[in-house]
């Protein structure tokens, strides 16, 4: 009984703290979509070409399947935990466990590659209209980090209402530039933008290596998971806000990327010397807004700047709750689901995300000779990783339903969705690792993105050890750690 009554006094999240339009955001700026345009995307252009509007639709299809499955198994199983939570359960605890090891790499890196983007765009533009030195991009990055670390350390309702604010800016802002980019193209608009053949050399090989970055610009819509113990009706809401946030955002970045290669024109824009990528000096997205906009381009900035900073916002809370809730079932340490008495919020969690945030984009930003060089290596492993992670979520939603929902699986929504979810993913992971296949002539990604996947597979690797020493020494903790997951938050 003593035990018990302590259980009831320790201090938890704030539970029915935020609603629809809260959550929505919370995954709408993880995906940092003015952000996602600007930086992911156009490493897909380089790829892909004129074809890279075709490129975004597949991720969307492929980022769609795992959204609703997300959506059938947040019916049943809403928690702190998100996907490991559905992976433990839908397929087997072993799964959740790698699940978690994958978002201890993967999740506490999105902020920090936020970081590196917030100072960037800045210093960029102080060197080019004031001959600041480059060198400046570090403490704007560290500065950002330091306004995040304040934000998550409030409470999460501070947080997610300052996304909504923040995200729906720099949506007007690109929406708008992108309808005027289609008006402006007037008669050199063209459905041949969704031809794979369009603007590069080798098809759909150009078209699946691309959709390594359009994925990375999805990455995200799934961030509103883990807010689960802290949103009104969870069972409800968070099928909503997962679902939409990757159809209307998906939406929007296709609307963006037709617009720029109609306007900038498709055939070219993978050439390496006059192409998207090389267009105004590396930074295509503020070329297009002076050609159109004229002095309003420095909207452009402001979005990117904003959007950076929000998802950040967005990265550093979805990541202190995984933190939290591994943490209580001890996964991780327990001192990180320690919960702040009056903020409500995993404040050792936060903490630790805080100072290691600005830790990797600093460190790495120096390292790698430049922040979108660091951008391009983090990017690219958050994508693997949540590449393999999408597949695990599919297969739960599979599994969980022929096995413990019988009654209401869906022959649509619980097995034709998760088998065309995984399936269009493979071709993805196929060409982030440079493997060609069928012949469609795959290129390698470039340096340092190459190094990507091998990171990735020593981080695997060490994820196996870690799993035998922790079987060797805490028998059976790992199966009962998914069933305190589930009916520990019930």
């Amino acid at each position: 009984m003593a035990s018990t009554s302590q259980a009831d006094m320790t201090p938890r999240l704030q539970q029915d703290a935020i609603g629809l339009a809260q959550v929505l955001f919370q995954s709408i700026t993880h995906m940092a979509p003015a952000a996602a345009v600007a930086f992911s995307i156009i490493f897909a252009v380089t790829y892909a070409g004129g074809a890279t509007p075709l490129a975004v639709v597949l991720a969307l299809v492929a980022c769609l399947m795992v959204a609703i499955s997300i959506g059938q198994l947040a019916r049943h199983l809403p928690s702190a935990g998100g996907l490991y939570t559905y992976s433990a359960r839908g397929i087997h605890p072993i799964a959740g466990f790698f699940v978690a090891w994958g978002f201890m790499l993967a999740e506490p890196i999105v902020a920090p590659l936020l970081y590196l983007i917030f100072g960037n765009v800045i210093a960029v533009f102080l060197t080019n209209h004031f001959g600041t030195p480059a060198w400046l991009w570090a403490p704007f990055a560290a500065a950002a980090g330091i306004g995040v670390w304040i934000l998550v350390y409030r409470g999460v309702r501070i947080s997610t209402e300052a996304g909504v604010v923040l995200g729906a800016f720099e949506i007007v802002v690109f929406l708008a530039l992108a309808i005027t980019l289609i008006i402006s193209a007037g008669s050199n608009n063209t459905l041949s933008v969704f031809n794979p053949s369009t603007g590069n050399s080798n098809g759909w090989g150009s078209v699946f290596a691309g959709m390594v970055y359009t994925v990375l610009a999805f990455i995200g819509f799934e961030a509103s998971v883990p807010l689960a113990e802290e949103t009104r009706d969870p069972r409800r809401t968070l099928p909503r806000a997962v679902l939409l946030s990757c159809v209307l955002i998906g939406v929007f970045y296709l609307i963006c990327y037709y617009g720029a290669m109609v306007y900038f024109g498709p055939n070219v824009a993978a050439d390496p010397t006059k192409g998207f990528f090389a267009f105004n000096g590396g930074d295509p997205w503020d070329g297009l807004g002076a050609k159109v906009w004229g002095p309003l381009s420095i909207l452009v900035l402001l979005a990117i700047v904003n959007s950076a900073f929000a998802n950040s916002n967005a990265g550093a809370n979805a990541a202190t709750r995984v933190g939290y809730a591994l943490g209580r079932v001890g996964i991780l340490p327990r001192a990180l689901a320690t919960v702040h008495p009056r903020f409500k919020t995993p404040y050792v969690a936060v903490h630790v995300q805080g100072a290691l945030g600005v830790a990797v984009a600093l460190v790495l930003g120096f390292a790698l000779g430049g922040p979108l060089l660091a951008f391009a290596l983090l990017g690219t492993i958050a994508t693997i990783i949540i590449v393999f992670i999408y597949i695990l979520t599919n297969l739960a939603n599979l599994i969980y339903y022929m096995r413990e929902q019988r009654a209401e699986l869906n022959p649509i929504w619980n097995v034709v969705v998760p088998i065309v979810g995984v399936l269009i993913f493979i071709p993805v992971l196929l060409a982030a690792f440079g493997i060609d296949f069928g012949g469609l002539g795959i290129a390698p990604l470039t340096a340092p993105a190459n190094a990507a996947p091998w990171v990735v597979v020593a981080w695997i690797v060490l994820g196996v050890v870690v799993f035998a020493l922790y079987r060797i020494q805490f028998p059976g903790r790992i199966e009962e750690t998914a069933k305190i997951f589930i009916e520990g938050e019930a």
